[in-house]
């Protein structure tokens, strides 16, 4: 049996890259972990490591080659004792990329952990409503021009935001259109240009705050909570704090414990901020205009694998989604489902897989973590009389949680089951492809989770 070799990506905004060199030649035997070629990017060099074992039949991309498609075959690999006919390779993947990022390296798995499949229709606008297909990336990009156009008060910073025009290219063009006064690069030093933002909006203005990650906005925390999160209420309402502080949240792929932390049940514990994360593209790009528009400090967390996610938006520049409000993103009569963020992406897999068996779940998208729109919650588990929350966090006082606590409180007679979690593991998050795997939700264990409330 032949296994090809994909093209592997830095990460899942990755779409080409140059195959600067293999390290292996045709009839070589090749031992799982073997470096097979270098991969070259405009940020980093990769490795191609074998996962499986064999003989390396066929080099189809030559050394050299430049702006080779993610996923696209590189060569082809035989199991000992084979012979490769030249017919097309098959779909397996036979390598995971190993990065090495100048001076450490580390490896860095492309595929995302859960599969890139259309939003549902369910999670569209309505029929009637003009729309224009658009990516998660672009959504967001178009609600900060948008607003800048607006409003010149509006302005952008942090790390490769306007020359490289950001890391994962969400503030691609704005430089050019905004100049460099409104579109503006900092050093790496979260804690400073966080510090720098919060003060600007003090002062009047209305900073969008890029950080590359929010794991690196641990190094800002000080500043987020006891400055921008608290100055309203300890001025007696005197002083106000219009900042979004936005960036991806959560786990990519392959990168570790300390690149993977969700942290909306963090921000979503503190009074004086607001706690927002998205699903699809519209919402992206609703709740982005109005958390640019909002008097508070707001925490816009993003997702690395949805940025490159096509969803239909409505047409026109001043769409907004209010803050606060969940969407009900299927109907359904037998249990509520209620997820945000990615976490979106494999509950609405397990409805469809539930319908399939004769389970109508609700789903619910909470969009906003804090103010959390208990109502919609409530009402619908009132109607289904059970209910499974979902979210990559880990366990321990998540959203899940609160979500569970608020269900005991205002509609503990309506159940008639107990309210279940799925969660990320309780464990950092691994750094192993399939341990990563096995530590976030899937599919399964949602389908699963539903049918034991309906005790099916």
């Amino acid at each position: 049996m032949s296994v090809d070799i994909l093209m592997p990506a830095l990460s899942p905004t990755m779409e080409q890259g140059k195959l600067a060199k293999w390290l292996k030649k045709e009839g070589d035997p090749i031992r799982a972990g073997d470096v097979l070629a270098e991969i070259e990017t405009d940020k980093a060099t990769m490795e191609v490591e074998a996962v499986d074992e064999g003989t390396l039949a066929k080099i189809i991309v030559p050394e050299g080659t430049e702006n080779v498609a993610v996923n696209s075959p590189i060569a082809v690999i035989v199991a000992e004792g084979e012979t490769f006919n030249g017919a097309a390779p098959s779909s397996t993947p036979a390598a995971a990329p190993q990065m090495a990022d100048a001076p450490a390296a580390f490896v860095a798995f492309a595929p995302p952990a859960v599969p890139a499949s259309p939003a549902p229709p369910e999670t569209e606008p309505a029929a009637d409503v003009k729309t224009v297909k658009m990516t998660v990336r672009e959504a967001l990009r178009d609600a900060m021009a948008e607003e800048m156009r607006r409003d010149p008060a509006v302005f952008v910073m942090g790390e490769e935001v306007a020359e490289y025009q950001g890391a994962y290219k969400i503030t691609q063009g704005l430089l050019e259109e905004f100049g460099a006064k409104r579109v503006v690069d900092t050093p790496i030093t979260e804690h400073a240009f966080a510090g720098i933002g919060i003060g600007a909006a003090m002062a009047g203005l209305k900073p969008i705050v890029e950080f590359m990650t929010f794991n690196f906005a641990m190094q800002a925390i000080d500043q987020i909570i006891n400055s921008a999160a608290k100055t309203h209420y300890m001025s007696g309402g005197q002083m106000e704090c219009p900042i979004v502080f936005r960036g991806p949240n959560g786990a990519a792929a392959r990168v570790a414990a300390q690149h993977s932390q969700d942290y909306a049940a963090w921000y979503s514990h503190v009074p004086g901020l607001k706690v927002v994360m998205p699903y699809t593209a519209a919402d992206a790009k609703g709740l982005l205009k109005s958390a640019i528009r909002d008097p508070n400090p707001v925490i816009f967390l993003e997702n690395e694998i949805l940025y490159g996610h096509s969803f239909e938006v409505p047409e026109g520049n001043d769409v907004v989604v209010p803050i606060g409000v969940a969407k009900i993103a299927r109907p359904g009569k037998d249990v509520t489902l209620v997820s945000f963020g990615i976490g979106m992406t494999y509950t609405l897999q397990a409805a469809e897989a539930l319908a399939g068996e004769g389970i109508a779940a609700e789903v619910i998208d909470l969009r906003t973590i804090r103010p959390l729109d208990s109502e919609t919650v409530l009402a619908s588990v009132r109607k289904t009389g059970r209910c499974v929350t979902i979210e990559e966090g880990w366990p321990q006082s998540g959203v899940g949680s609160e979500i569970s606590a608020r269900i005991m409180e205002g509609a503990f007679d309506y159940l008639d089951a107990p309210v279940l979690r799925i969660s990320g593991r309780d464990v950092p998050m691994p750094y192993a492809a399939n341990l990563e795997k096995l530590a976030l939700p899937n599919v399964a264990e949602i389908v699963a989770a539903a049918k034991a409330v309906c005790y099916r």
